[in-house]
């Protein structure tokens, strides 16, 4: 790296990043603080010095030509996905999740690393074949890419992580060429698996009752049986797609093969998930239904959320975190003592920060002439920005509890690591971005 490369850094990008991390600091302390005043957590030393390894990680990767990734890609993926099975096998179990690998006080969790490494190798799949392959073969490989870490991620189970991995695919696909049909294809599956899988759940919490066409879903012979037929279906919709070359053939076959994957999905998904993992799914459509559960962290959440007003209660002046009431609020509800603490105008600038990163990765999508690049900076978008909606939404109450950090702020070494990594992989392309 040239010593005027310095001077072409995205510094809106990178000091965005760096704002955050100290907000995550600052309010990590904030939630180790007790009702007497007392510090009874030292969690914001260790986020301090992981901020620090961060920020010299960014800062190095930044100094380090992108397209070198290229070639190293591979082995980066699949170093991941050996510590993924590693992690399964002999993982430490930590709040119900084989998710973290260590000795002693020290730990990793490879789910978060494994984001990274999956963008990287597969945007250079995308690049790879973009001339030459044919697009279903292009989009069945880039599946199998990311489905790979995210099955690994699901047997933990960590059901959170992996779902950040979905719209890395969607994202990367698109802008990688993949026809439409088969983005709204895989979509369509996403959306399916998820219904059919909360439904037999929310009909018993919510409805307050058992209906056999919902609990049918559950029952294997019957996924077995529907399964033979949507084949059957669709086998003869292929074959008369191909022999009188009608659409409507097509679109059969097509809406045939999305059942199939998303009955084997769901049923999958009720072997694997725990009934409280999927319960998250529905107390977010009335946290009432389960008010001393998972329903009790939105509720409380919430209360910290609107008690802050406009201008919040002041810097260590917040009551639902001092007195406990929100559970996991170093990590999960970071947000939340944010808000109460610097009410309506804190949390807009949390919100302005995000946009701002990820405004700016679009800019280098946009920007720069190697499609690599642009596919690694997508994906990074992708990532951050369903982080950052999907904790923030949870906070307040219209998302799911899912267990996804806000990243910056949420407490966590391998979250906060891997986030700055991410940035200093897209300051390297932002700096590169007209080379080719």
């Amino acid at each position: 790296m040239k010593p005027r490369d310095f001077l072409d850094i995205d510094f809106p990008l990178f000091l965005a990043a760096l704002i955050l991390t100290v907000f995550g600091i600052l309010f990590i302390y904030s939630s180790g603080v007790s009702s007497t005043g007392n510090v009874v957590s030292d969690e914001y030393r260790r986020q301090i010095i992981w901020a620090a390894a961060g920020t010299a990680i960014a800062l190095a990767l930044s100094m380090l030509n992108f397209r070198r990734m290229y070639d190293f890609s591979i082995y980066l993926y699949f170093g991941t996905l050996l510590l993924l099975v590693y992690t399964c096998l002999f993982g430490r179990m930590v709040s119900g999740a084989r998710a973290w690998i260590g000795i002693g006080g020290f730990g990793i969790q490879p789910s978060e690393f494994a984001k990274i490494t999956t963008i990287l190798f597969l945007a250079r799949h995308l690049d790879s074949t973009r001339r030459g392959q044919n697009v279903l073969g292009r989009f069945t490989v880039s599946c199998l890419i990311v489905f790979v870490p995210m099955v690994l991620i699901l047997l933990q189970p960590d059901f959170g992580t992996s779902l950040v991995f979905i719209p890395i695919l969607l994202a990367m696909t698109f802008i990688g060429g993949i026809t439409l049909r088969y983005v709204i294809f895989l979509g369509g599956c996403i959306t399916l698996t998820g219904v059919m899988m909360v439904l037999p759940l929310w009909q018993e919490a919510i409805l307050k009752g058992n209906f056999p066409s919902v609990m049918i879903l559950m029952n294997k012979w019957f996924i077995l049986i529907s399964v033979f037929v949507l084949f059957a279906i669709s086998l003869i919709s292929f074959y008369g797609f191909r022999r009188y070359k009608k659409r409507y053939f097509y679109w059969i076959c097509y809406a045939g093969v999305m059942g199939i994957f998303s009955l084997l999905a769901s049923f999958v998904s009720h072997k694997v998930l725990k009934d409280y993992q999927i319960m998250r799914l529905i107390v977010f459509l009335d946290p009432n239904v389960d008010p001393r559960g998972s329903g009790w962290h939105i509720i409380q959440s919430m209360t910290a959320i609107g008690s802050g007003g406009f201008t919040g209660k002041g810097f260590l002046n917040g009551t639902q975190s001092h007195y406990r009431f929100l559970p996991q609020q170093s990590t999960d509800f970071i947000f939340s003592i944010f808000t109460e603490e610097w009410g309506l105008f804190g949390g807009l600038l949390v919100i302005a920060l995000f946009l701002l990163i990820c405004l700016r990765l679009i800019k280098i999508v946009n920007t720069t002439l190697d499609n690599f690049g642009a596919y690694i900076a997508l994906g990074l978008a992708a990532m951050y920005s369903f982080h950052f909606l999907i904790n923030v939404g949870m906070a307040m109450g219209v998302m799911p509890i899912t267990g996804i950090p806000l990243y910056f702020m949420s407490y966590g070494g391998s979250a906060l690591i891997s986030a700055m990594a991410g940035i200093g992989i897209a300051l390297s392309i932002h700096i590169r971005r007209f080379n080719r």
